[in-house]
């Protein structure tokens, strides 16, 4: 009888912050088997590489490419896996890139841990699964207007903290706010908005807020 047959399935976590990825091995522990963890892309397909999970769970932001690097790193040499994204961006860019890549669900990190576990199985099993306002991003894309394109150039030139700075920046919150929930520094913050600003050859944040309402990213 097979891991997934037997109930027990083999998930791998993929997370920069230790603290949740704790959190989570916790919470799952009594419903599957976690196999391994990582907190950056190079360790994620090593590791993934190594303990052949069922599923892995999936960031979509990291510092070195996030879940998107991760998927195109394993898409051909380990197709049998997995990949449900589990992030805590809702982001319709975020959720349509992600399924167009690979992942065969995207759930939010405010979903409880009966219905992660739930989301692992159904995955597993072949299911696609979305946490509810998301389902409607992705049929949005596939079913309604097909041939919407993801590629942005001026969009592509940012890196994936960048976007995500951008986008809390653009629904309203403070340097302060973006740091904790980001957990970096304001600091590292001001450097993020600086380097968005440069690249999109904009001067203040009221610009960069209807940039990011125009593409749909807040």
């Amino acid at each position: 009888m097979s891991e997934i047959e037997a109930g027990r399935l083999k998930v791998f976590l993929v997370d920069d912050h230790a603290m949740f990825r704790a959190g989570v091995r916790a919470e799952l522990g009594a419903h599957v088997d976690v196999v391994g963890e990582a907190g950056s892309v190079n360790e994620a397909v090593s590791g993934i590489a190594r303990t052949g999970p069922d599923v892995v769970l999936l960031d979509v932001h990291m510092p070195d490419g996030g879940g998107r690097a991760v998927l195109e790193a394993m898409r051909q040499t380990h197709p049998q896996v997995r990949f449900l994204a589990l992030s805590v961006s809702d982001a319709a860019e975020d959720v349509i890139g992600l399924i167009r890549a690979g992942a065969r669900g995207y759930v939010t990190k405010t979903i409880s841990p009966e219905e992660l576990a739930g989301a692992v199985r159904r995955v597993a099993d072949g299911d696609a699964v979305f946490s509810p306002r998301l389902a409607g991003f992705v049929l949005d894309a596939f079913a309604a207007r097909p041939d919407a394109q993801l590629a942005d150039p001026e969009l592509d030139q940012l890196t994936n903290r960048e976007r995500e700075v951008l986008r809390l920046l653009a629904r309203g919150y403070a340097y302060k706010e973006i740091a904790k929930e980001l957990y970096i520094s304001i600091k590292t913050v001001e450097t993020h908005v600086s380097n968005v600003l440069r690249k999109l050859q904009m001067s203040n944040r009221y610009e960069l807020s209807r940039w990011a309402a125009d593409r749909r990213l807040v």
